[in-house]
């Protein structure tokens, strides 16, 4: 285990400090960004959301020609105990494997990945079986533990683990951003079972009802399906996690590598940076991160509207509409890689389009 035995107060001091380092965008550049936006060779607001992005971006960095040369997309991995239930069509040792797939460059997130520039570094949260990759430069080994407890019969982990996870993406942004500075960052994910806990984390959450943001994850038929909701409605009924205590939460319905992904959001938001979410699971660790401090919203760009239903629950919250429908529900980074493209393609557009009085073109009469 990589993470050294802490004392759980400190762990608690030092994600406040974070959380406290976070703050709200300045709005003044929206207008300032706006006002080079309208200068450039096109119609006042023709390229639509791409402008919005640019606007955006340069709120965030606080600057009026924003640079995105450094990419890293962090995928968290982790296993759920609640797979004893039989709630995932595939089994628990697809996590591992696909850990290892990722780290020889043979996965969907690695193409597109490397088709925007990116990097991808994998973090082994809790994966139940040893990873043996030490010393990679794009794996880190950040294991709280051999995968989370069944919440079915108990909590899935203390609230020990749950700070230790926090503040192990936490470390993982910053160790990797003290290397060289990171411009831009996605997150995702790799864990079978974790569109359970998921659904389950949003359920308590928001209050909405748990048939309306279970999905059917890595394909499940109709009757696996019913049983993967009543099993989040039992185990939201025995444990009964306070909706205004995110910690609380995930101690007990979530999973190691969305506390993971929070923890990567609160890192990176308050550097400034932003962060390009993925799907459902990806969502759904942003959504912690937002619970613990909404000012994280301003940073936080979503990267596409997955075909799990609960991810609209978590949209909704937040007040965000995501960059793309491409009807996917992959997970890994994957979306959170073809919109960092789109990040990067409206900024060109604010920096290097020529203005009318540079083209030498006639602005509307």
């Amino acid at each position: 285990m990589s993470i050294s035995v802490r004392n759980s107060g400190t762990d608690k001091i030092k994600i406040e400090e974070v959380v406290r380092s976070i703050k709200p965008v300045d709005a003044g550049y929206y207008a300032k960004a706006q006002a080079r936006l309208d200068n450039l060779t096109k119609p006042k607001g023709s390229l639509g959301r791409l402008e919005e992005v640019a606007m955006r971006i340069v709120a965030i960095t606080g600057n009026l020609k924003p640079s995105i040369k450094r990419k890293v997309i962090f995928t968290m991995a982790g296993d759920h105990g609640v797979c004893e239930e039989g709630v995932s069509a595939y089994p628990q040792e697809v996590t591992p494997q696909m850990v290892y797939n990722f780290l020889r460059g043979g996965a969907g997130i690695n193409v597109l990945a490397k088709h925007v520039g990116a990097e991808v570094i994998v973090v082994d949260m809790g994966v139940k079986e040893k990873i043996s990759a030490a010393g990679g430069k794009y794996f880190k080994d950040k294991k709280i533990n051999f995968g989370t407890k069944n919440f079915a019969k108990s909590r899935a982990m203390s609230t020990e683990e749950v700070r230790k996870s926090i503040l192990a993406g936490i470390e993982v942004f910053e160790e990797a951003h003290s290397e060289t500075a990171i411009d831009i960052v996605g997150v995702g994910d790799m864990g079978i079972g974790n569109t359970t806990s998921s659904s389950a984390i949003v359920a308590a959450i928001t209050g909405e009802d748990v048939a309306l943001v279970t999905g059917r994850g890595t394909g499940i038929n109709d009757a696996s399906y019913l049983h993967k909701i009543e099993v989040i409605k039992k185990a939201l009924s025995m444990h009964d996690p306070d909706p205004s205590d995110p910690i609380d939460v995930l101690s007990k319905v979530g999973g190691f590598e969305i506390a993971g992904i929070a923890g990567v959001v609160l890192a990176a938001t308050s550097r400034r940076i932003p962060v390009v979410v993925d799907g459902f699971i990806a969502s759904c660790g942003v959504l912690i991160a937002f619970e613990m401090c909404n000012d994280v919203k301003d940073y936080l760009f979503f990267a596409h509207q997955s075909v799990e239903a609960g991810q609209l629950a978590i949209l909704r919250r937040i007040n965000q509409r995501p960059l793309l429908n491409l009807d996917m529900r992959l997970g890994e980074g994957t979306g959170a890689a073809l919109a960092i493209g789109l990040v990067d393609a409206a900024v060109k557009i604010l920096n290097e389009m020529a203005t009318f009085s540079e083209a030498g073109v006639s602005e509307e009469s």
